[in-house]
């Protein structure tokens, strides 16, 4: 038999090949596999096994780990991205079908646009098990499981939800350091679940496969909603503000959305989706969905256990050092947006103290904040706020005495500020919180009051 080769455009078919739960041991295997090519297993842990399941607890966990197993199936289609989806298994509906390919074809646009692919009409998952699936509740007890990335968002939520006098269990999915001691931090109990990819991948990107940002978030709300399940509490939180929303205009392309699976679209559709299909009392939302970034940042600025150590940068996320600039990179987008959002709401030496040095008072910064500022460049592909939260936080500084003789600041002053509006450069319009969400009733009321406050 001849060896099967990865070549990635003779490639047919991805196939969903199946997936199993281990209760004993919290197990989940998900398998995949190109044309009639070697399975690729991953597989995610959750702690605290063995679970014991009832029936209808059972049948939940089952529509939980599907969801995953599809949810979590683009991290490898996107090395091929051939035409034929099959899944092997099991049959799903076309609301299923519907929900994978509005996370597939937008979840990769950046993936898309930068590998010149056109994904529009070209994902397609068979569907013909019938649409009438309805989840029964669950019994699911009061208690969050609040997903923590080591920045500044998650611990807003969190330091909220302990406010409200929210139960939670501070949860992470891989093995990060940094993020384990921010988590450690708040003192609250934790969950650390484990995924590891199927080892192949990482041979096809070496041989050629296309490769590219995926939905992470997807993925992580998918393995949080089946960690949910199994524990039995009723809420998944995540920490996504408004202007996730919002993506990149590129001219000649449209909206290209870094952080799509961060943003309204992602977070209503899926939300609904686990309240329809997997149950009916377990609730999917982001704590921040009303608040800009900007808001964010003026929260964050309030709470200070957190200084030494939080981190937002992407570039240094794998390094946990003692001193900040060891968590800060200081070069990369992130690290240029959560400099600038905070500092309208932080005294200055407090933040240069946080990232080791001052981003705007440095020349060879001015390409990167003139790109968050949408001046002369797109927003970056990046988690970062909206370009007007970006010019009004600029604008802010540039009336602090503390502030408006560093280099980038004076550059602002003089040369972009005379082309803006200067009705549309007010802070205050961007901290009013919105009413697009998905947070419980119950908890909606008495979080404006805290956030208002």
């Amino acid at each position: 038999m001849t060896e099967w080769k990865f070549q990635r455009d003779a490639i047919a078919t991805f196939r969903f090949v199946r997936c199993g739960f281990d209760a004993a041991t919290g197990v989940a295997h998900l398998v995949y596999a190109f044309d009639d090519g070697p399975e690729l297993v991953e597989t995610v842990t959750v702690p605290g096994a063995p679970f014991t399941l009832d029936a209808d607890r059972a049948v939940a966990v089952e529509r939980a780990l599907r969801l995953l197993h599809l949810v979590t199936g683009v991290s490898y289609y996107k090395a091929a991205v051939p035409p034929r989806i099959v899944i092997d298994s099991y049959a799903i509906d076309a609301d299923t079908a519907a929900l994978l390919e509005t996370i597939y074809v937008n979840g990769l646009g950046e993936f898309a646009y930068r590998n010149g692919l056109n994904l529009h009409g070209r994902i397609r998952f068979p569907h013909d098990a019938p649409d009438d699936t309805v989840a029964p509740a669950l019994g699911l007890r009061e208690h969050a499981l609040v997903a923590i990335g080591g920045g500044k968002d998650s611990l807003v939520s969190i330091e909220s939800l302990r406010a409200l006098g929210v139960e939670q269990t501070v949860t992470w999915i891989g093995g990060s350091q940094l993020i384990r001691a921010c988590a450690e931090r708040t003192g609250l109990d934790t969950l650390n679940v484990g995924r590891a990819l199927a080892p192949q991948l990482f041979d096809y990107n070496r041989e050629g496969a296309w490769n590219g940002h995926i939905p992470v978030t997807a993925v992580n709300s998918a393995i949080l909603v089946l960690a949910a399940v199994l524990g039995g509490v009723d809420q998944v939180v995540f920490s996504n503000e408004r202007s996730a929303s919002y993506g990149s205009l590129i001219e000649g392309t449209g909206e290209v959305n870094h952080q799509w699976s961060k943003g309204w679209a992602f977070e209503s559709a899926f939300g609904d989706y686990v309240h329809k299909h997997v149950a009916a009392d377990l609730h999917y939302y982001s704590l921040l969905r009303p608040l800009s970034e900007l808001a964010v940042a003026r929260q964050f600025a309030r709470i200070d256990r957190y200084d030494a150590h939080f981190s937002s940068c992407n570039r240094n996320f794998h390094i946990l050092g003692e001193r900040p600039v060891n968590r800060w990179c200081g070069v990369c987008p992130k690290c240029h947006f959560v400099f600038l959002a905070l500092a309208p709401f932080m005294p200055k030496p407090r933040l240069v103290g946080i990232f080791g040095r001052n981003l705007l008072d440095d020349a060879a910064q001015t390409a990167g904040f003139d790109a968050l500022l949408e001046f002369q460049d797109h927003k970056p592909f990046e988690c970062v706020g909206e370009g007007r939260e970006s010019r009004a936080a600029m604008a802010a500084l540039a009336a602090r005495p503390e502030w408006r003789e560093d280099v980038l600041v004076e550059r602002f002053v003089a040369e972009i500020q005379p082309q803006l509006d200067a009705a549309e450069l007010a802070v205050d319009a961007l901290l009013v919180l919105d009413d697009e969400q998905r947070i419980p009733a119950s908890l909606w009321e008495r979080l404006r009051a805290h956030l208002s406050a």
